[in-house]
């Protein structure tokens, strides 16, 4: 048995920014991808990833049936004959592994379930959005539900606040343009748990919470929309200011290696650097007009070009 694949996804913009309203975009990530699978000889892998599956079950059972109700004899059928989440997601790099699976879980057991081929409504979208939130919070402690709706409708998905969300498009790829957004493997595992802590306890900061209003949500807000225009000139201006933003107020959500080359982009002009999901490991996201540039000035960083200007 083997179920369809689910993507990762790479949330462009709004991290940290969407739990307070700010504008986000969130796009599938092919390079990654999951199934859910059962095997006659498991891995010590398949069986963690089994063992996992166990305690989801568990905590799904007491989700409100008014919200999802699952087909549980299948599942629980299926979990207890070692089905588990073979995935070449990187767990704890930002790139939605757990949404992946939330996603795969939905699309298979749930009852009534909405799907992709019929007209997906403001409504939809959002009881959708609720529904991955309730699910994905057994893993994140809270969860926005965007991961796994970004994996399970493998479409671009726009954030103009908590309750407007629609699929987008975004501008078709220029294959051979310089400019480009990249990933930068930091090397290091990230737990979105203490970050989103460290994120809420700056919250009661009076200082922190103008800083995020009237500064990191302005500039990503404004390169949401430079994006989706394609206004490229203007969308590197916005990601330089966002680049100092981070590296200003969000520092323990950088890994320390990393604040040096943070600055050096901001200083040359030759990259940009911004966090990927919750930061504290995993990757790094990056922007830059030149990509030769940028592999030169990173020289002996891992890096991966996901989209091209």
């Amino acid at each position: 048995m083997k179920g369809p694949l689910f993507y990762s996804k790479i949330l462009l913009f709004g991290e940290y920014g969407i739990i307070k309203d700010s504008k986000g975009l969130s796009i599938p990530y092919n390079f990654y991808n999951g199934a859910l699978k059962v095997d006659e000889n498991p891995s010590d892998e398949a069986k963690k990833s089994n063992k996992r599956l166990i305690a989801f079950v568990d905590y799904l059972r007491n989700i409100e049936e008014d919200l999802v109700s699952f087909d549980f004899d299948t599942l629980q059928k299926h979990v207890d004959a070692g089905m588990y989440f073979d995935s070449s997601i990187p767990q704890g790099y930002g790139v939605g592994s757990s949404g992946a699976l939330v996603a795969a879980i939905y699309d298979k057991y749930a009852m009534n379930k909405i799907t992709v081929l019929e007209n997906l409504t403001r409504e939809k979208l959002l009881k959708l959005k609720t529904i991955f939130s309730s699910m994905e919070s057994f893993f994140h402690g809270k969860s926005s539900g965007l991961d796994p709706l970004n994996s399970y409708l493998s479409l671009p998905i726009l954030i103009n606040s908590k309750d407007n969300i629609e699929a987008t498009g975004i501008p078709s790829q220029k294959s051979e343009g310089k400019g480009a957004v990249f990933l930068l493997d930091s090397g290091i595992v990230g737990e979105t748990a203490p970050m989103v802590k460290i994120f809420m306890e700056n919250m009661k900061n009076e200082g922190f919470r103008s800083m995020l209003k009237e500064q990191f949500i302005k500039h990503t807000d404004a390169c949401v929309d430079d994006f989706l225009k394609g206004d490229i000139k203007s969308l590197f201006k916005n990601t330089k200011q966002l680049s100092k933003i981070v590296l200003n107020n969000f520092k323990p959500m950088i890994p320390k290696q990393f604040h040096e080359l943070w600055k050096k982009g901001i200083e040359t002009n030759d990259y940009y650097l911004k966090l990927c999901g919750s930061g504290g490991g995993g990757y790094i996201l990056g922007f830059t007009e030149n990509i030769d540039r940028a592999r030169e000035a990173l020289k002996g960083q891992k890096l991966e070009v996901v989209y091209n200007f």
